[in-house]
């Protein structure tokens, strides 16, 4: 293996325990421990645990903090609750290609990701956490210190000092409070954080201590099940995810690596960038207008994204196969014996639908749920019909 590459606070624990590990964005990170399915179906039946601690974490404060966000993300920051998460685009001039020609780049989107407001400082203060992808750390985290002012704001990069896990599947919350206080989060959270947690809406958290340390729990995700991702310190990553999965291995909780997290996002028709979403991408194409707030805002990019707001001459759609073989990332999508009309971004064999699904842009003409198109996979061109997405959405019980 590669020496060079990065390794998380759980590293050793991965290798020891028979996760293949595999170059990921710089890290090595686990694919698998047994199978891919096996480890997307705990997650969906039980609960999955993810180390996720491969993205970056940062950490921004400061007086100015809100008005500088909110100039620089497309999601809106200064209506943003303490407690609460947004997920956002981060559109700006990719300054490691740029090699000194910023002043005549058109900004690009830089990476996805997901701002959250922390409970303001002890001065009143506000602060925030902005996690983002492993692969887009280190270009984000370039422009933001271009961008940031003398004074007013602090940024700081936690990724190292810190490990993020998910935790997610049906029975991190059960459908009772009996649930609850017997799920794996009662082996690392007092009785009243579990219960404030357990309350917590679909993107919200709170800042606690776990093992000994700070920490921070959100109710997010990207599997399309309910769960949280915890920020922990690096020093006590080990012993809070044994305690997980302990607590957890009578429910059927089990340790997964990164093939079943990217089934699983795939099936809950989630975007990964690098595929659905890439710099030149319109957000509005891919279904991601929730998460451009032009009215009224000033950013990078936004003239751009208000030309795109109508062009919508291709969609992304759901493509599912008759057939458990899966198209990849490139694949043509064809009108039946005839022209071609787009392109697959993300497919795979989904387990909880039982047949090849993917995620693709076509012509508008033919993005309507119902239309029968072909993906050529390997020279042979394969019959699909065009499906609404999500392809897997969860029963939201009590929610």
């Amino acid at each position: 293996m590669n020496n060079t590459l990065l390794q998380t606070p759980l590293f050793d624990w991965h290798q020891a325990h028979g996760g293949r590990m595999v170059d990921f964005a710089g890290w090595s990170m686990p694919v698998q421990y047994e199978s891919i399915v096996s480890e997307h179906v705990a997650t969906r039946q039980a609960a999955g645990l993810f180390d996720v601690s491969h993205m970056g974490r940062l950490m921004i404060a400061g007086p100015d903090s809100t008005a500088w966000l909110e100039g620089l993300l497309t999601r809106r920051v200064d209506n943003l609750p303490v407690g609460r998460a947004r997920y956002t685009l981060v559109a700006g001039i990719d300054l490691e290609a740029a090699e000194g020609e910023v002043a005549s780049s058109d900004p690009v989107i830089l990476d996805d990701a997901l701002i959250t407001r922390l409970a303001d400082a002890k001065d009143a203060t506000p602060r925030y956490l902005l996690v983002v992808n492993a692969s887009n750390r280190s270009r984000v985290l370039r422009w933001l210190e271009h961008r940031l002012p003398e004074t007013g704001v602090t940024l700081t990069d936690c990724s190292s000092a810190t490990a993020m896990i998910a935790v997610q599947g049906p029975v991190v919350f059960g459908t009772t409070a009996e649930a609850v206080a017997s799920g794996p989060l009662a082996a690392i959270l007092p009785a009243e954080v579990l219960a404030a947690v357990a309350s917590l809406p679909v993107y919200a958290g709170l800042e606690t201590t776990i093992a000994g340390a700070p920490a921070t729990v959100s109710r997010t995700g990207y599997t399309g099940e309910d769960g949280v991702e915890l920020v922990v310190e690096a020093s006590v990553a080990t012993t809070v995810w044994e305690q997980l999965l302990d607590a957890g291995a009578a429910a059927g909780v089990r340790a997964c690596g990164l093939g079943s997290r990217d089934t699983l996002r795939l099936e809950a028709g989630m975007p990964l960038y690098g595929h659905e979403l890439v710099e030149t991408s319109n957000p509005f194409a891919i279904g991601l207008g929730l998460a451009v707030n032009l009215d009224g805002r000033s950013f990078p990019g936004a003239a751009a994204f208000a030309a795109e707001r109508d062009a919508l001459s291709q969609q992304r759609v759901g493509l599912q196969f008759e057939s458990r073989r899966a198209a990849r990332q490139g694949d043509q999508v064809n009108v039946p014996a005839g022209a071609a009309c787009g392109m697959v971004t993300s497919g795979s064999f989904a387990p909880t639908i039982g047949c090849g699904v993917a995620l693709a842009f076509v012509d508008a003409a033919v993005a309507v749920p119902g239309t029968q198109l072909e993906v050529v996979v390997r020279n042979t061109p394969l019959p699909v019909r065009v499906v609404p997405l999500p392809f897997y959405r969860r029963s939201r019980g009590a929610d």
